[in-house]
């Protein structure tokens, strides 16, 4: 997945179609990349701004306070991360998980994908785990503000192919609890609770 940071990325846009989306009364979205697109969004829709436009006297005031907006002949440059908190709002739903909590992830978006999560902690697999495997192993775009100093990151996941990221999971979770049974004296197959025996089932792993 790619990381797009707000509190360093500028978001690039064409003049022509943004102010078509800004005229035309509908709600519209402007992604991460810079395209334009209107409702129903999709979960790879990534999106730094949704809404319609009241106010269309000029850019700055269609935006908002919260945007940074600077026109430069046919192309507009939006900076967008003191926004955030609304960002999380219009894209929370659309989201394959959300990181934007101190609590951290503690679900994924999809039936499958969470029964996959919910079965894998029973082999002390957790959701940071499965999220930094999607991270790595997935295409899609990791929306966040990151600050280095002091640290602080808050980020909202979209995977591009949620079939993939299920597969991908689904085979990361088998592998590790296989790897677990066969090393892990808390883990081996005679002292397997009755929770751990459903769970390793459920992967296809053999007992």
């Amino acid at each position: 997945m790619k990381k797009f940071n707000l509190f360093k990325e500028i978001i690039v846009t064409d003049k022509k179609e943004l102010l078509e989306a800004l005229n035309s009364d509908k709600t519209f979205g402007l992604r991460v990349d810079g395209s334009v697109c209107y409702e129903p969004f999709g979960v790879r829709d990534a999106l730094v701004f949704s809404g319609i436009v009241q106010t269309k006297n000029s850019l700055e005031e269609a935006f908002g306070k919260n945007y940074q907006v600077v026109e430069d002949e046919e192309r507009v440059l939006v900076k967008a991360f003191s926004n955030w908190q609304e960002i999380i709002g219009f894209n929370k739903a659309r989201a394959t998980y959300d990181d934007t909590t101190a609590d951290g992830v503690d679900e994924f978006a999809t039936k499958e994908m969470e029964k996959i999560g919910w079965h894998a902690t029973e082999f002390n697999i957790s959701y940071r785990t499965l999220v930094e495997v999607l991270e790595q192993e997935c295409g899609g775009t990791l929306l966040c503000i990151e600050y280095e100093e002091p640290y602080r990151f808050s980020g909202l996941g979209f995977v591009d192919d949620l079939d993939e990221a299920r597969d991908v999971l689904f085979a990361f979770c088998k592998k590790e609890i296989e790897r677990l049974i066969a090393t892990d004296d808390d883990f081996k197959k005679e002292n397997l609770s009755d929770d751990e025996q459903e769970a390793a089932e459920f992967f296809g792993v053999a007992l």
